[in-house]
């Protein structure tokens, strides 16, 4: 679906669930309850049986709120918009529920006494976004291809992965990834991008581990332009002193995937590490307060009310998918266990949709854990090279510590 279809759709799904407008799509067939209004990505509005059916004041009473819910004053969630996606049918409750979520055993090989090594980040995120965010909802998970990436599992290989969608008044769309391999690999990975009305980093989050002896994590306030001040707010100077507090998380990244001075700033969390007990003792905590933080971030952050400044984040955050697309150190693990098709699906329609798929397909290699070990200064810079096309005359205001 293009982007501004996600946000006809939202629209549309929003307007309709109105009890006195479904009447009205009902009347002229009897209140027959299976004539129903659905939203998908490939189809943003889908009138069942056809519109014949349905009554004509009901129709343009529908125009006319969307209508209204475009113009609307620009404070209002969905006004100005791109990139939204249409709601899920179920409740938080259920859609948190998938699958078993949140599981307590592991599907594969274990020696470990709590073998979901990253469970414990999953549960406070989703807890957190529950008591923190507005109007929190579940969104649709779909690909392009209609391939079904809320969970895939490899029984052979004894693998399994979980993936789970939400949005809010603050962020157009927040994923979550849990794969579990045992002790072999565990992985959690989420991003959280603002509303296109924000101004804003992205909040990425990286997190695996192999054989229980080595340790990778990626935590960070990845920057859309060059210069953090074309930025609607700085934020740097409130990550800092988090980061001081964790010696064990001041690593730098391998080359080898990503160029660290492109989409990522200057105080990440890197870590490579083999001792286990640096999960809970530093990285969790270090995570919580980097999740608190840009949430406190978006919030103090005016929406942007012109619709130029919120395309150019939007296509700065279409920007980030493609170059995290192109990269991601796990394409080879998903390709090994559920096949290279439905990697690349999953890649490039659900965890980076809005990025470009590569001529030259998914990079396979596994993750490296090269760069200086922990400890070591970790540099940052801009994520794109030259004059940036969205910088603002007027630069960023810097606000007191979060």
């Amino acid at each position: 679906m293009k982007p501004q279809q996600h946000f006809v759709a939202a629209v549309a799904g929003a307007v309709i669930a109105s009890a006195p407008l479904a009447h009205a799509f009902t009347a002229n067939n009897g209140g027959c309850s299976s004539c129903s209004v659905t939203t998908s990505r490939h189809s943003p509005l889908h009138m069942a049986p056809s519109y014949d059916s349905i009554d004509a004041q009901a129709l343009l009473e529908l125009e006319n709120r969307i209508s209204s819910v475009i113009q609307a004053d620009p404070s209002s969630p969905l006004a100005l918009s791109p990139g939204r996606h249409a709601p899920s049918t179920l409740s938080i409750e259920e859609a948190a529920a998938q699958h078993g979520m949140p599981w307590d055993t592991t599907i594969g090989r274990t020696d470990e006494e709590n073998p979901l090594l990253y469970m414990p980040f999953w549960e406070w995120q989703l807890d957190f976004m529950k008591d923190s965010l507005s109007n929190l909802h579940p969104i649709d998970c779909s690909t392009l291809s209609d391939t079904d990436v809320t969970f895939k599992e490899n029984k052979e290989k004894r693998a399994r992965i979980v993936n789970q969608c939400y949005a809010s008044d603050e962020y157009r769309k927040i994923r979550m990834t849990y794969y579990d391999a045992g002790d072999s690999v565990q992985v959690f990975n989420s991003v959280w991008y603002p509303d296109a009305k924000y101004n804003l980093p992205v909040l990425g989050i990286d997190i695996l581990s192999f054989n229980r002896k080595k340790y990778l994590a990626i935590v960070d306030f990845q920057p859309l332009h060059e210069d953090e001040d074309d930025h609607a707010t700085t934020y740097e100077h409130i990550l800092k002193p988090i980061k001081e507090k964790y010696d064990n998380l001041k690593g730098r990244m391998s080359s080898k995937f990503y160029d660290e001075t492109q989409f990522f700033s200057k105080e990440m969390l890197f870590a490579r590490f083999e001792d286990g007990k640096i999960v809970n003792d530093d990285l969790l905590p270090a995570f919580k307060s980097y999740v608190e933080t840009h949430l406190k971030l978006v919030q103090s952050t005016p929406p942007s009310t012109n619709p130029q400044d919120v395309q150019a984040v939007f296509d700065r955050q279409r920007a980030y998918d493609t170059y995290s697309a192109d990269r991601d150190p796990a394409a080879g693990l998903f390709a090994a266990m559920f096949g290279k098709q439905w990697a690349e699906d999953f890649i490039y329609d659900f965890l980076f949709s809005l990025g470009e798929r590569s001529e030259d397909g998914l990079n396979l290699s596994p993750p490296m854990f090269g760069g200086p070990p922990p400890g070591a200064a970790g540099k940052g810079g801009p994520p794109q090279k030259g004059v940036n096309p969205y910088a603002k005359e007027n630069k960023a205001q810097s606000v007191p510590r979060l």
